[in-house]
């Protein structure tokens, strides 16, 4: 593991107890609705699905049924709380510790390849998202729900400004042009849903 990713896997560790009651309130006001909408966009034939950045399983509700599902984590101490709800909400998930930026599965191995909120803490964004395209298979989606840097001058400065102290105290960069490091991946089709907004884009790619 990098330098880089071996710094950010340790932040993670550290809070990973601690990582559902730092975000109750937002998850409880704003992210539950998004993960909805990301899941419901999961093609229903053929579901074999990776969900990389499991965490500590707040996707586990919206998991479609009689799906095969692999989760990975590069936080061993995150996927333990997520072991910790799989089996308490008796889950079928394989759980397993992987950087998404040098995945061990064999090209073309999954129908559908989604992720929530990861991407800002991934050193090698463009590395990661390549690995994605290349463990999806021909014809299969990537589905990515991303807060990303906005649109609008002062608020971007603003975030780029804070940027190096998020990083420093949580891992996660606020100013990652996602949308854009998607499409120039090779995706047949990239599109952002419609009901995105500003800072939080729901992005579909085809491979």
């Amino acid at each position: 593991m990098k330098p880089d990713s071996a710094n950010i896997q340790k932040r993670y560790d550290r809070i990973a107890p601690y990582f559902e009651m730092i975000e109750a309130v937002m998850e409880g006001l704003f992210f539950k609705s998004w993960r909805k909408r990301l899941w419901d966009k999961v093609d229903q034939e053929g579901q074999h699905i990776l969900e990389i950045g499991v965490g500590t399983g707040k996707n586990f509700d919206y998991y479609p049924a009689n799906a095969r599902i692999t989760a990975i984590d590069f936080s061993p101490q995150m996927l333990k709380q997520a072991a910790l709800k799989r089996d308490r909400k008796q889950v079928a998930v394989e759980l397993e510790v992987m950087d998404v930026q040098a995945l061990y599965f064999a090209d073309n191995s999954f129908d559908t390849v989604i992720a929530s909120f990861v991407f800002c803490s991934v050193p090698l964004p463009l590395k990661g998202l390549k690995e994605l395209y290349r463990v999806c298979k021909p014809g299969g989606q990537v589905l990515l729900l991303e807060h990303v840097l906005s649109s609008r001058p002062v608020l971007a400065w603003i975030m780029n400004l804070f940027n190096p102290l998020v990083v420093r105290l949580v891992g996660a960069n606020i100013n990652r042009n996602t949308v854009k490091n998607i499409q120039s991946c090779a995706f047949g089709r990239v599109r952002v849903d419609e009901r995105s907004g500003d800072m939080v884009k729901l992005i579909e790619a085809r491979k």
